[in-house]
């Protein structure tokens, strides 16, 4: 067998590792789960060390909550909660947005499952740094701020996920236009034509839009598309009537004729 690690064995050492480096900190710091010999104690105890903003020591207390409570305990979403927000705090945003979703989905009639579904969606959110990157998390980010929105439409916090959709919509756009310039500036103009129309089918209100709209109509120029020229630029005028880069854009480009319009009548008469 070949001592070199594979990606998967080497991420699992390291899971071990952080792992038992929390419970020997925990251990040098007195607390110690054996301690504790029912499940109000130890939530009392993981409350402290959260309260003392010893993260590492709530994480094991609440964790090991989440695994020991019966389902209908009254414990088990606020430890669920807690074992969240501890993991938030530690910079561990992928831990924090699953244990986030289970308390919303495994509770959610808990008067905290539509704070959890905001703050799912906020840790996955963090998890897509930028828009070049991979958009799994994004996605996942979306899927939360919908899930809030379809289960709990009265919440005070479903205008916020609708604020924040419009900006992941944009990182989405963002993502899509970058890559139909990466193709245009290669001239795999077909290729950028296909990611810049997908930015307008889909997120055409938000700003990256237009940025889209411009390069399609310049890839069109210049692979001799005239009737998706004219298209464009009719939807360039009519979105941004005064805009001096869609105007220099189109300015070679006829208005369509409205052919089913009734003929004016010849003057003087």
């Amino acid at each position: 067998m070949s001592g070199t690690l594979t990606p998967m064995r080497t991420r699992t050492w390291i899971l071990v590792a952080v792992a038992t480096a929390a419970a020997l900190s925990a251990c040098r710091t007195g607390f110690r789960l054996s301690r504790y010999t029912n499940s109000p104690a130890l939530y009392e105890a993981a409350m402290r060390e959260y309260q003392k903003r010893n993260w590492a020591n709530a994480i094991l207390g609440f964790e090991k909550l989440t695994n020991e409570l019966p389902a209908r305990d009254t414990l088990l979403p606020r430890a669920y909660w807690f074992l969240a927000s501890a993991h938030f705090r530690q910079r561990e945003h992928l831990l924090a947005a699953q244990s986030y979703t289970r308390l919303y989905e495994s509770f959610p009639d808990d008067t905290s499952a539509d704070d959890a579904a905001l703050e799912a969606a906020r840790s996955y959110k963090r998890m897509w740094r930028k828009p070049a990157l991979d958009a799994n998390y994004g996605e996942m980010s979306l899927a939360s701020y919908n899930t809030l929105i379809g289960l709990f439409p009265t919440s005070e916090h479903a205008d916020a996920a609708r604020a924040e959709i419009l900006d992941l919509e944009q990182w989405f756009a963002t993502k899509n236009y970058d890559t139909g310039r990466y193709y245009y500036r290669r001239k795999a103009y077909d290729s950028a034509v296909i990611y810049l129309k997908t930015v307008l089918e889909r997120w055409p209100h938000v700003p990256k839009a237009r940025e889209a709209m411009l390069l399609l109509a310049e890839t069109y120029r210049v692979i001799k598309y005239r009737e998706d020229l004219n298209d464009i630029c009719a939807a360039i005028r009519k979105a941004y009537p005064d805009d001096a880069a869609g105007t220099k854009a189109c300015n070679s480009v006829r208005v369509a004729v409205d052919t089913t319009a009734a003929p004016k009548p010849p003057a003087g008469r």
